[in-house]
């Protein structure tokens, strides 16, 4: 990824296109955005799916000290990530960020691995989805049906809201998300209430209970838990006040998921015992959470939120949806993708086509697991342990890259415009974070083939992270190409629709 001069000084470049290409504006404000936001951190998902599975797996208890690490690194990511969104305004978000740090090429590349790393989410929570749902229909109605089924259902479900304005999908999405929060945080304080024989112990946050080989796995396991927050700026486009409201809900997000997933994983522990919660995660899997509460809280209590993993599943996937379908816009105003992708619907605003490019895609690879699944109904093999497992992985590394990149791009911006002594301490800020994103993004590397259930000698284990890493060449290829070809449309890249006009002419209103 090489640097490029800054396309913002070449006052020749329109990058208007018409309100077709335009996202609607004044579509979110705060709490419309933060739980648009906040959604696709599935948090119902995370208590009751990634937090035994790290404990199962990884065999750490200190599992609560490692979301709030985490929760610092991304709250010094931050500090640069959202500085920046306040001078660029644009769908495309990582890749756009990256391009005006880093160039167009890198922002060509950046812009293919987000688009693969966002798919990559929300059609593994198809997997997941389809299984719980069958499950149900196994349970309350005796009724035994294929996963692919209710996933192929879902998918179609999901397309057609893509289709309807942000805010319609904000609102749904965030009736679906209290319910979550408000469900686990009623265990949490039933499982302190009546905690196993150890009590109320905070031997979870001992930071003894973090030795051994698998910290690089947890890490990984636990950093999945937070992809979201970033995608803030993606609906920059459609806030009344951008420049305000996308730092305060960046912040928002990640101090609350790293504060809540801590308290819940320590409630975990206290519920089952520090010294039991690896045992009985690795003997319960997925159905711990369901177990607890239903000692606790009784079976009405455990089938509502049986009922409510299945929605919160459906509002992460609808969120990555709207990201992936705002992405595949962006691509299409700047030249990456052809222009019919970057035009929106007249009677929504909504990016209809890149979002049915998304349903497609979602609907292809859905089919395809299906077709390659030979095991009998309520086998989890085919659905969850390749399809959601590889799939989330895939676009848990592409995200931690993209970050590490941004990072970068964020000292690179600055610098580059004489504002390093004014923005030092947020160069500072992100250089650590750019670090430690590099280190787990090398544990993710390393310890593929422990994250997605296979054998070190598999194929698969250097298989699908080089999904990311061909992405990333195509990307950079495309980049150069287009640089070669079309020398204005590459100088376009990352520069958004009217965004950039804005900053123009306040330069020249400046310069009077």
């Amino acid at each position: 990824m090489t640097t490029e001069s800054s396309p913002a000084s070449r006052p020749d470049i329109s990058t208007f296109k018409g309100q077709d290409r335009a996202l609607r504006a004044d579509r979110l404000g705060t709490g419309g955005l933060l739980l648009s936001v906040l959604a696709s951190t599935a948090p119902l998902l995370v208590v009751a799916g990634v937090m035994p599975t790290t404990f199962a797996v990884v065999g750490i208890i200190g599992q609560p000290i490692l979301y709030v690490l985490i929760g610092v690194v991304l709250i010094l990511f931050s500090f640069g990530y959202a500085e920046m969104s306040r001078h660029v305004h644009n769908a495309g978000a990582f890749y756009a960020y990256i391009s005006r740090g880093l160039g167009g090429t890198a922002g060509a590349g950046a812009a293919l691995v987000a688009l693969v790393a966002y798919n990559g989410f929300q059609i593994a929570i198809y997997g997941l989805f389809g299984f719980e749902v069958s499950g149900l229909f196994a349970t309350y109605a005796d009724l035994s049906i294929a996963w692919w089924i209710p996933a192929l259902v879902a998918a179609l479900v999901v397309g057609a809201l893509g289709w309807l304005k942000v805010d319609v999908n904000a609102r749904l999405l965030g009736v679906l998300l209290v319910i979550e929060v408000a469900l686990v945080v009623i265990f949490d304080i039933a499982a302190v209430a009546d905690p196993a024989k150890e009590g109320l112990s905070l031997h979870a946050f001992n930071p003894d209970t973090l030795t051994g080989a698998g910290l690089g796995t947890a890490l990984c396991f636990c950093f999945g838990a937070f992809v979201g927050f970033e995608q803030a700026p993606v609906y920059a486009e459609e806030t009344n006040r951008p420049d305000v409201l996308v730092p305060r809900v960046m912040f928002s997000a990640v101090a609350g998921v790293a504060v809540f997933f801590a308290i819940s994983s320590w409630a975990l522990t206290v519920a089952t015992g520090p010294s039991a919660i690896v045992g009985e995660s690795q003997k319960q899997s997925a159905g711990l959470l369901f177990g607890l509460t239903e000692s606790r809280l009784g079976a009405t209590f455990t089938d509502v939120l049986h009922v409510l993993f299945v929605t919160g599943m459906f509002a992460a996937m609808l969120s990555f949806h709207n990201v992936v379908a705002r992405y595949t816009f962006a691509m299409g105003r700047e030249g990456l993708l052809p222009a019919a992708f970057g035009r929106t619907r007249s009677s929504s605003g909504a990016p209809g086509t890149g979002s049915l490019l998304q349903t497609v895609v979602a609907l292809v690879i859905v089919v395809g697991f299906a077709i390659a699944d030979d095991k009998p109904t309520g086998d989890p093999t085919e659905p969850i342990l390749h399809l959601f497992t590889w799939g989330g992985n895939i676009g848990a590394l592409g995200v931690i890259v993209l970050m590490a990149a941004a990072s970068v791009s964020v000292i690179v911006f600055f610098a580059r415009r004489g504002a390093a002594g004014a923005q030092a301490w947020r160069l500072v800020t992100s250089a650590l974070a750019g670090i430690a994103l590099l280190v787990i993004a090398g544990y993710t590397v390393k310890d593929f083939d422990v994250l997605v259930g296979l054998g070190p000698d598999s194929a698969l284990s250097w298989i699908l992270p080089g999904i990311v890493l061909l992405a990333l060449v195509a990307g950079l290829v495309q980049g150069l190409v287009l640089r070669a070809r079309n020398p204005e449309a590459h100088a376009r890249i990352g520069l958004g629709n009217e965004a950039f006009q804005l900053e123009k002419a306040a330069g020249e209103t400046s310069s009077l």
